[in-house]
């Protein structure tokens, strides 16, 4: 019996943490990133690449082209132009650009 009450002050403990977990629909949607804009991407500069990817598409950008390490981005909203260039798995180099750069 006493093993019975017990449990059942686990499991009504259990339940009143239940109800504390918030959940809103912004959690589950991708969010931009904490650095840069869709009109600036200079402060992706020393990113690890594989990284900030997401961080720069989340933000409106998609690559237009690449020449070796090199890669110029385009955000078609805000007509914002970036090129990024690669070495060692960082950006070691973020110039943002006129749009007829890109």
């Amino acid at each position: 019996m006493k093993t019975n009450g017990i449990l059942a002050a686990g499991l009504a403990g259990l339940t009143i943490l239940a109800g504390c977990v918030e959940t809103t629909e912004e959690s589950s949607a991708p969010s931009a990133p904490a650095v840069g804009s869709s009109s600036d991407l200079s402060s992706f500069e020393g990113a690890r690449a594989g990284q900030a990817e997401m961080g720069i598409r989340n933000l409106g950008y998609e690559p237009l082209r690449s020449e070796g390490l090199t890669t110029w981005y385009f955000n078609r909203e805000t007509g914002a132009c970036a090129e990024i260039t690669t070495s060692d798995g960082r950006y070691s180099s973020v110039t943002m650009l006129p749009a007829q750069d890109c």
